[in-house]
């Protein structure tokens, strides 16, 4: 069993950013490995303590035979973080089966990831029982970073139990809660706490819509004789794959208002405005359709993608998202890390 090095788990605990990477094509829907690599350089730049790639944001299609992009893309990120010469910590989403799920895990760790996201969408008709079994077989692979998907995009309802008893697998060490609910994010939280494991575990927000909030809030439950406080300590978020580096000062913010237990008023206003941006980016009006086109719109408005172009010719932007995306730059403008791209793209794509 591989197991997590100990600065990636001080690391995990501390709390960080991580966005799941997008994948850069060209016109013809094929790998544009440049702006591949200069979106990895944006983030490494922007100060984010990770990448996840392999993962929604980077588009399931990687996997098709037809277009075998997985390992190819967890190559690319690895080979640019290296260079960056810093503790990071390097996330693989893992999908499938269990016989897919270990095969990706397998490349995953070849190719020196730390963490396997654990996605169990398309697993809908597996009891919580052999979601468990599927968790532990991956365990012995890779360390895992669960993962909790909203079911509006493909995940499943999981309940307290269940989480409970993941948090039990000795290899898990992280896990994103996205399931766009509070009740939901609440179940899993008190899993974790009432497992013995709870300290070891670290939680990551993937809710896009209550992202401030979700890292301001402490949980705390009654465990026997013992009051266990738990805070969400970091995100793993496809809506940081655009303007990271106001996430990144962002992030730092919430730190220390968290630290000085003042300026709370601030950040909540901050976390609704943020919330109104992840509506335009993620297409919410359109039961996220467009929830890939809106963040490639952007990145291409910046110059860090040439276009939009997914793997699907049918994700694409919805019918109006581009103008709401143009309202949140006018309302939001601070929001933006457009100036921070255009005095460093010119020595992000001559870095060798």
């Amino acid at each position: 069993m591989n197991s997590l090095p100990k600065d990636i788990k001080e690391l995990l605990h501390r709390g960080t950013v991580i966005p799941a990477h997008p994948l850069a094509l060209d016109e013809t829907r094929k790998l544009d490995e440049s702006h591949q690599r200069l979106l990895t350089r944006y983030y490494l730049a922007a100060g984010v303590g990770g990448v996840a790639v392999g993962v929604h944001t980077t588009q399931f299609e990687i996997r098709k035979p037809e277009v075998a992009l997985y390992e190819r893309l967890l190559l690319l990120a690895a080979e640019e973080v290296k260079k960056a010469e810093k503790t990071l910590v390097m996330v693989a989403g893992v999908i499938g089966t269990t016989d897919q799920a270990l095969k990706e895990a397998e490349v995953a760790a070849k190719a020196g990831y730390d963490l396997a996201l654990l996605g169990l969408g398309g697993l809908q008709h597996l009891s919580e029982g052999e979601l468990i079994r599927h968790a532990e077989k991956v365990a012995e692979v890779m360390p895992l970073f669960g993962f909790y998907l909203q079911p509006a995009v493909g995940g499943k309802l999981l309940s307290y139990d269940f989480w409970k008893a993941f948090a039990d697998i000795p290899n898990v060490w992280a896990i994103k809660m996205a399931p766009f609910n509070r009740y939901h994010t609440l179940d899993v939280v008190r899993g974790v706490c009432h497992s013995d494991r709870w300290n070891e575990i670290a939680l990551y927000t993937g809710n896009d819509d209550n992202i401030v909030a979700d890292l301001l809030t402490a949980y705390q439950f009654k465990v026997g004789d013992e009051l266990r406080r738990k805070e969400i300590v970091g995100g793993l978020l496809g809506h940081w794959a655009v303007w990271t580096k106001t996430v990144v000062d962002q992030f730092e913010t919430i730190r220390k208002v968290k630290e000085e237990r003042c300026g709370y008023d601030d950040l909540l206003t901050l976390g609704i405005e943020i919330t109104d941006a992840n509506a335009a980016f993620f297409d919410v009006k359109n039961n996220f359709q467009g929830c890939i086109g809106g963040l490639h719109e952007v990145l291409r408005r910046q110059g860090l993608m040439k276009g939009i172009w997914c793997l699907d010719p049918k994700d694409e932007l919805s019918s109006g998202q581009a103008a709401e995306i143009d309202r949140i730059y006018r309302t939001y403008p601070h929001l933006n890390d457009d100036l921070f791209i255009k005095e460093n793209i010119v020595k992000w794509r001559e870095t060798k």
